[in-house]
């Protein structure tokens, strides 16, 4: 039931993924993957808290007995800020040039990553190209290298998407940069590489995931958009049959898995079964596309004041993507129910089977959510992590400008609406 009618619905969606290779050990097979782009000089993108763990030396020391030189820069910044990805870039234009980038760690090494690429293969600065408002929202010209994508956490599908994100910090605005050529070229993916992420960080991420799904699976249909010229095409086309399916076996092994793995890390089959279920949802959402509950996370992030969150190894106040996409998700979910009562619903039970559906159906789905927050140990709520009914303005200003996320809402949104949502979700439980 979308309340958008089009003079002339579109009739095409597109679907765009990364190469991927899934399952335990699969990081130590990376120099064979390289080969096959005739690599000789490699760029290792990683994380101190990553690094630390020994991850990225072992894959840098693998690659140089295979005669591959790799230079490792370490200092991407846990939620990148426009300053941070600025020192990596400038120290790959320093350093290279290189044949292929390599990111080791959680979506902040990644999207760190893809900021290098951009900026080493193309002329101008990061502000060139980030999504207006805040940015000029320039696309980049030339090519791109290759990039694998070697994820250490389980959520933010980041190797299988199109988007950097980034805080502009002199803005207080959390945003990106979205281009279909930022997209890795390859996505390795190694359950084994998450049995060192801490609970609190599989709580955060896991939580990512399953927004990622939940919001790509309630998006904005993409036959609901007027036709769009073959040069208009964005990564993020709407909710269509193939990112469905992606989503819904998302939520599925999510249901089984996620409380296992918060409960014990060392649980290789719940660890490889979210692993699962973050790619499954970064394919789906990579080209549906999210919404509200990620549009109201980035200036939760990025006007964070005071919060450190547990399991994280940050010297700096920090709301984890992952928690701040889920804490406005549960109201969100309640407001968008009535363009597609038969697919909250159908989340809702999906995410937990055999639960009875309370008198209102609208509250299904974000009742099941709430219970899942509350388990894994998710803040109850924007008061938790800092925020007031006082702060509600702003954070409705910074929602507003993520008008590329709102856009594939499956209503349409006001400020009053975020409102609405933002006040719902100062308390939780």
């Amino acid at each position: 039931m979308s309340s958008f009618h089009p003079t002339h619905p579109e009739t095409v969606f597109t679907y765009g993924a990364p190469g991927l290779k899934f399952g335990v050990g699969a990081r130590h097979e990376l120099s064979h993957d390289l080969a096959q782009f005739d690599a000789k000089r490699v760029l290792i993108v990683t994380d101190p808290g990553v690094a630390a763990t020994g991850s990225p030396g072992e894959i840098a020391d693998s690659l140089r007995a295979a005669s591959i030189e790799a230079v490792v820069f370490d200092r991407s910044r846990v939620e990148p800020t426009d300053g941070s990805l600025i020192e990596a870039i400038e120290f790959a234009r320093a350093e290279g040039p290189f044949d292929v980038i390599v990111a080791v760690g959680g979506g902040s090494s990644i999207d760190t990553a893809k900021a290098v690429n951009l900026l080493t293969t193309n002329e101008g600065e990061l502000m060139d190209y980030v999504n207006a408002p805040v940015g000029k929202a320039r696309a980049p010209r030339n090519q791109l290298l290759p990039l694998i994508a070697i994820p250490t956490t389980t959520g933010t599908g980041s190797e299988s998407t199109t988007i950097c994100v980034l805080d502009v910090v002199s803005q207080h605005v959390k945003t990106g940069i979205s281009h279909a050529r930022l997209r890795p070229t390859l996505a390795v993916v190694d359950p084994e590489l998450t049995l060192t992420q801490p609970a609190g960080v599989t709580a955060a991420s896991g939580l990512d995931i399953l927004c990622h799904a939940l919001e790509s699976y309630t998006a904005r249909p993409y036959e609901s958009y007027e036709r769009k010229q073959a040069a208009d095409r964005v990564p993020y086309c709407g909710a269509n049959p193939i990112a469905d399916m992606w989503s819904e076996k998302a939520l599925s092994l999510m249901a089984s898995s996620f409380r296992r793995a918060v409960r014990d890390g060392d649980d290789l089959a719940a660890r490889t079964e979210v692993a699962m279920a973050a790619t499954f949802a970064g394919l789906g959402f990579g080209n549906a596309g999210v919404h509200i509950p990620h549009a109201n996370a980035y200036p939760i992030a990025g006007q964070v004041r005071d919060f450190h969150p547990a399991g994280y190894d940050a010297d700096h106040a920090m709301v984890p993507h992952g928690m701040a996409v889920s804490l406005t998700a549960p109201a969100a979910f309640g407001y968008t129910f009535r363009a597609s009562p038969d697919r909250h619903v159908r989340a809702a039970e999906l995410l937990a089977p055999g639960a009875e559906r309370p008198d209102d159906a609208a509250q299904f789905l974000p009742q099941v959510l709430a219970e899942i927050m509350r388990d894994v140990g998710i803040p109850a709520g924007l008061g938790a992590v800092g925020f007031g009914t006082g702060d509600i303005d702003s954070l409705v200003e910074g929602t507003m400008k993520q008008q590329r996320l709102l856009a594939t809402a499956p209503l349409d949104v006001t400020e009053g609406d975020v409102a609405m949502i933002l006040d719902k979700s100062i308390e939780l439980w």
